[in-house]
């Protein structure tokens, strides 16, 4: 298992966050893929059909929209129309279990930036979303980003750590379950998936991430605040200690 390693963030051109729309009508492979566009710092919402993808594009205005282009009200080329005369900066990426040569071609020409065929690398794929962004002007990658949760700072660029302005040295998978954790910070998760996010692999030993969090609590919440939380039977929840 080797750890994941991203020194770098794609934004907006004004610093915040992308926003993500991720379109399937399959709810837990939605949140597969919103999961990781998490991991790169965005924001994300996650719906089922395209009625629900044409409101929220409207009401969210996201940057990009990750369309499957089978949906259960209507179909993803009909949504992607919708999407190109209504916002048309918007970046969109296809999804289809179809891969032909045929298919590849109708998604694109009906205006998709870029046509994925499952089952695909989730890795891959925000790798292709984050070069169709920065391709379009939409978003720009920034060497150095901070993470901060309450006075628990983490530089990406340098890979420092710092707790209300004290240092914490911490080893590389340390640092990559802390980064992980607090870029999902007020949300519950799960054992499994910091296995799959941060070690690569989802086959691999519960025990191992428990105690990984045991060395990061040792570190970051030694003689402060707790941040680091755990809900029995169901995961890990980071979120900034009570002052």
């Amino acid at each position: 298992c080797v750890s994941q390693v991203r020194d770098s963030q794609v934004t907006r051109s004004d610093g915040s966050p992308v926003h993500a729309l991720v379109v399937d009508n399959e709810p837990r492979l939605a949140e597969v893929v919103a999961s990781a566009l998490r991991y790169q710092g965005w924001a994300t919402t996650t719906v089922g059909d395209g009625a629900a993808a044409l409101r929220v594009a409207r009401e969210k205005a996201p940057d990009v929209v990750v369309l499957d282009v089978m949906l259960p009200d209507m179909s993803g080329l009909d949504v992607l129309a919708q999407l190109r005369r209504e916002r048309p900066r918007c970046r969109v990426l296809l999804l289809s279990a179809n891969d032909s040569l045929e298919d590849r071609l109708a998604g694109l020409s009906a205006g998709g930036d870029d046509y994925v065929a499952k089952p695909f690398n989730l890795e891959e794929l925000a790798l292709r979303v984050r070069g169709m962004l920065r391709r379009a002007g939409v978003a720009t990658e920034n060497q150095r980003s901070r993470v901060v949760v309450g006075d628990l700072v983490l530089d990406e660029g340098s890979r420092e750590v710092s707790r209300a302005g004290d240092a914490i040295d911490l080893t590389a998978t340390e640092f990559e379950l802390l980064r992980y954790l607090m870029r999902n910070r007020q949300r519950v998760v799960s054992k499994h998936e910091i296995l799959e996010k941060v070690w690569n692999c989802g086959g691999g030993r519960l025990n191992n991430v428990e105690i990984y969090v045991s060395y990061l609590r040792k570190k970051i919440d030694c003689g402060r605040a707790p941040m680091i939380h755990t809900l029995r039977g169901v995961g890990y929840i980071l979120k900034a200690g009570d002052r």
